[in-house]
């Protein structure tokens, strides 16, 4: 089965995923479906293999075993120049935002776009005001990221990752650190990336905010596997000893 192509509408589907860091096995046969135009929250402790999930998306890491498949291309087989036109229909959000810090917030969005697109300077500069407004940032690209409050540098490095219009956008830990005013901003950038442009988002969460407002499903991982899927109600419902202790019941 894990050869077979993913019925249309599955944007990521990963099968019977295992890898190892040595010893250190992380991930242990971890499945996954995700609908196109969703959102998916990735939750589990920390070292459940989340973050090691994900990387696989983009073939940042390569499987033991396993298949991974984005858009009904296999992409653990993949050659690499096909793979590099795959990365650019992928956004990824990193953690901590991963701006360049000796860059103004307007040069490091056009950072991407002069590496990626033909686009001359004029079309650039307009991209990079309609994507700054769009995260209700508009005066902020002549601004350095250390001159920025934590909620802004998630907003501008958001901006970025969906500059480039992408079909699939990854998260990790979009609102870590943010405080709740700012993790409701940053969800609810989410939630208009996937209703208004039909973003594919698979986000990498401990944040339950964060959860509530973004998530269609979620699933959570332990000790490499997962070991529960569904609404994020149904997980906060469910009687395993081991979501009850993450969730707080």
């Amino acid at each position: 089965m894990d050869a077979a192509v993913p019925p249309d509408g599955i944007a990521i589907s990963v099968r019977n995923l295992h890898k190892a860091f040595g010893a250190l096995k992380v991930l242990r046969g971890v499945s996954l479906d995700v609908r196109q135009g969703t959102c998916v929250a990735v939750m589990g402790g920390s070292g459940t293999g989340k973050s090691v999930l994900i990387k696989h998306v983009v073939r940042l890491l390569r499987p033991d075993k396993g298949t991974i498949w984005v858009f009904g291309q296999r992409v653990d087989e993949m050659e690499e120049a096909v793979l590099n036109q795959l990365r650019l229909r992928i956004g990824f959000l990193f953690q901590g935002g991963a701006l360049f810090d000796s860059m103004t917030v307007g040069e490091n969005l056009d950072f991407i776009l002069s590496r990626h697109t033909p686009f001359p300077a004029s079309e650039r500069q307009e991209r990079i005001r309609n994507a700054l407004a769009w995260v209700a940032l508009p005066d902020k690209a002549s601004s350095y990221p250390a001159s920025l409050s934590g909620g802004q540098r998630k907003r501008i490095a958001l901006a970025r990752a969906v500059i480039l219009e992408p079909e699939i956008l990854l998260c990790d830990e979009p609102t870590t650190g943010l405080d709740p005013v700012s993790v409701r901003m940053v969800s609810d950038l989410l939630v208009r990336l996937r209703d208004e442009l039909g973003i594919t988002i698979v986000s990498i969460t401990h944040d339950l905010l964060s959860a509530r407002i973004t998530a269609d499903r979620a699933c959570f991982l332990h000790e490499g596997r997962v070991i529960a899927e569904g609404t994020l109600e149904e997980l906060q419902e469910d009687a395993d000893p081991v979501l009850r202790d993450f969730f707080g019941d």
